[in-house]
């Protein structure tokens, strides 16, 4: 196993899981198996109960683990599927140390952060390394992102478990990878006295890098690469110049020019191989039409719905068609501003905050055959919504807001849970799909997977009711209702599932895709 350790340095927020996963990107066009593991210092167990508005997106794996946004752009850009092993935590680790204290796995010992936490942390890495891939097979190599910045009091056990590991493995094993900021002066000069000083914070722990990213708005000069080089004794060729891309899929081609790839293969003593460019030719796909969607949420975070963003990315580039998003706030919502899309998504989320502008954005939809796409809570939504104005039980809401007609009510299995976190119905379930419906023409096919993360269902009392009035349920698991639509003509979908969790450049999700399709078509009959 080789692995490739990526740290940052100077700021948070350079961009370090992009770089990860382009690395890991560069080798498998290369023909490499590769895998991730993410590194988050935090002490929360996993991402489930942090605030997405704080932290961003949570992105569900196929084993239920929430975990934090970069794993979803590691499967992304890698093509594969993680499982929770793949995102280690401070608190999965002293939690995994605890519980071995308690068992007396230590025969006593007192139990400290050397060597009992680093050697917690090693073992997680190496067991996250060697998960088999989907095929059964292990992966050639592994990258480790180390969350935060170098100089973080919550990092420095891991990267003392990086410096162990780096004495347990062969020389051509393991990589360190720095990432760090290069910002340019009022001149235009690139500056290199951040890098120097986190390269020497690095050095100060026992760890120096073999590949220092300078992540900067332009490109560096050779000049500036020379001094890096010269400060902070790396080899100029392992100076790779980072400038801010206008995708991120551009990245690991920006990397691929640096001469990135080379310089890995030769640290780690690999087969020179030639690159498969046929993620290159499409994710660099030219658009030859335009769309606008409304995504009409309670959070004015756009990293909240990183996988949303992604998703219609990669349907609107298997379409040639651009997708420009509006941004409408569910509580300030009005009609207004709808008048210019072409086409309306109600995201997932939780809380009553913001329901009533995402229920007339429905209706609006409904009404006027706008395309519209939901999501969990925008599944729940579009039944309220039907239930209210269709069937005229106005006093529908979901359980989870209060008293009122229960149309959307608890999963029976999670009334008497009280602990938030991991507790959910999440990860892969297995969906029947009902043939002669629009979801079974998008996936073709009568069982689907998709990921999950609610506590809520469509109620079974309501369900014979609300589908003679004409909204259909036409994905089911079990008694469990997992996709509602319209049989009018017109795309009013929802699903109770997240199709963007399994979203990539190179298999985009069908429900996307139908939608995308959708609202083009409406565009241009619009003209």
């Amino acid at each position: 196993m080789k692995y490739i350790f990526v740290t940052g340095g100077v700021m948070s927020g350079l961009g370090k899981g992009i770089t990860t996963a382009s690395i890991g990107r560069l080798l498998k066009n290369r023909g490499y198996r590769v895998t991730a593991v993410k590194i988050d210092p935090y002490l929360n167990i996993d991402a489930g109960t942090m605030n997405p508005a704080q932290h961003g997106e949570v992105f569900v794996l196929k084993d239920g683990g929430e975990v934090d946004l970069d794993l979803g752009n590691y499967e992304r850009f890698l093509d594969i599927n993680l499982s929770s092993d793949h995102n280690i935590t401070t608190g999965r680790v002293y939690q995994a140390v605890i519980e071995k204290e308690r068992r007396g796995d230590y025969l006593g010992a007192t139990v400290q952060i050397i060597p009992h936490i680093t050697n917690q942390i090693k073992d997680c890495i190496r067991k996250a390394a060697n998960n088999p891939l989907e095929d059964g097979t292990i992966a050639d190599m592994c990258l480790v992102e180390v969350g935060g910045t170098v100089g973080d009091i919550e990092s420095m056990p891991f990267l003392e478990a990086v410096r162990q590991m780096h004495g347990e493995v062969a020389p051509d094993e393991m990589i360190l990878v720095h990432v760090t900021l290069v910002p340019v002066d009022t001149m235009g000069d690139h500056k290199t006295k951040p890098t120097q000083h986190s390269v020497k914070a690095l050095r100060e722990l026992g760890l120096h890098p073999d590949i220092i990213v300078g992540r900067s708005d332009i490109v560096m000069d050779p000049g500036t690469k020379r001094k890096i080089s010269e400060f902070c004794d790396v080899s100029q060729r392992a100076v790779i110049s980072a400038a801010t891309a206008c995708d991120i899929y551009e990245v690991p081609m920006e990397l691929e020019k640096e001469g990135l790839a080379d310089v890995v293969a030769d640290l780690l003593n690999l087969e020179k191989r030639g690159a498969d460019n046929e993620w290159y030719r499409v994710v660099s796909k030219e658009y030859t039409n335009r769309v606008t969607i409304a995504i009409v949420s309670k959070y004015g975070i756009e990293d909240v719905y990183i996988s949303i963003k992604e998703a219609l990315k990669h349907a609107g580039r298997k379409l040639s068609t651009e997708v420009r998003i509006k941004w409408i706030d569910a509580e300030t919502y009005e009609t207004q501003e709808l008048a210019d899309v072409d086409g309306i998504l109600v995201p997932g989320g939780f809380g009553i905050r913001g329901i009533e502008g995402k229920l007339a954005a429905i209706k609006y939809a409904r009404e006027n055959k706008i395309p519209y796409l939901g999501l969990c809570l925008g599944f729940q939504t579009a039944v309220i919504e039907f239930c209210r104005d269709v069937l005229g039980w106005t006093d529908s809401v979901s359980e989870e807001w209060g008293d009122g007609r229960h149309v959307i009510a608890i999963l029976p299995e999670q009334e008497d849970v009280h602990d938030l976190g991991g507790t959910m119905r999440l990860g892969d379930c297995e969906i029947d799909i009902s043939p002669k419906s629009r979801i079974y023409d998008l996936y073709g096919s009568k069982k689907i997977i998709e990921r999950h993360r609610h506590r809520y269902e469509v109620n079974p009392e309501y369900i014979d009711e609300i589908e003679k009035a004409g909204l259909k349920f036409t994905g089911r698991c079990g008694n469990r209702m997992e996709v509602c639509e319209i049989e009018d003509g017109s795309f009013f979908l929802a699903t109770q599932f997240h199709p963007e969790f399994k979203s990539t450049p190179t298999r985009p999700s069908p429900p996307y895709v139908g939608f995308v399709e959708a609202c083009l078509e409406n565009s241009r009959a619009k003209k």
